[in-house]
Order: structure tokens, then C-alpha cells, then sequence
């Protein structure tokens, strides 16, 4: 079975990231936070059972890492692997192109902007 639906590295990656959500957890991710909780308070307002299919999926793909933090009940804090990492100047040129088209949008920290 096929895991993308193309070969086309413009498709094959919006399978992974092509929804509402990740690229917003991978922002989180990128900006500190780690905890399931954390991701839950971000401004956009993701439901519990969204966050987890998504953290799934971001682990699966392999670009999230899950760990245990609490055995009883059992949590997990995510942190980005290599290849999660990788999506900051993707991030970073979206915030570039939304500032400068889209009327409203807030600017990112410059911490954010200057990480390389």
C-alpha cells in the first residue's frame, strides 16, 4: 500500500501536514511547548480527541517523539525530531507570506523569526 498519494513532494507532504492542525502543533513545538495541556491552550482551540489523532500522526510520520513523563496515569511530552525541526523555515516563510497578505495576522516573536 502506498503511503502518499503521488510522488509528487508537494502532495506527499500535505498528506502529512495538509490539515487544519499539525503545522499549528509543529508551531507549538517549535515555540516550547511539550505537554498535551500546553497544546490545548494555544489560541486556536483544538478538541482533545483531534490533538491526540494529530500527535499520532506527527509521531507515525516521524516527526514528532513522544516520551514518558508519568507512569500512573501514563503522559507523554512530545518534542520535534530532526525532520520536525526541519519545517522551521517552512514555518517561518508561511508567517513571512501570511504578514504580507493577509490583512490582521499577528507578527511572530522575533525569536521565532531569528531561530535558524
Amino acid at each position: 500500500m502506498a503511503l502518499h498519494r503521488s510522488s509528487c513532494p508537494i502532495a506527499s507532504t500535505l498528506d502529512i501536514l495538509g490539515d487544519r492542525w499539525s503545522l499549528v502543533i509543529v508551531r507549538d513545538l517549535l515555540t516550547g511547548k511539550r505537554l498535551f495541556g500546553d497544546f490545548l491552550d494555544s489560541p486556536e482551540g483544538i478538541s482533545t480527541n483531534i490533538l491526540a489523532d494529530r500527535l499520532k500522526r506527527l509521531t507515525a510520520a516521524g516527526l514528532i517523539a513522544r516520551a514518558a513523563y508519568q507512569t500512573r496515569p501514563r503522559r507523554y511530552a512530545y518534542s520535534l525530531t530532526e525532520d520536525g525541526e526541519a519545517l522551521l523555515p517552512v514555518l517561518q516563510e508561511i508567517c513571512i507570506w501570511g504578514n504580507k497578505t493577509l490583512p490582521g495576522t499577528w507578527m511572530p516573536p522575533a525569536a521565532f523569526m531569528a531561530r535558524r
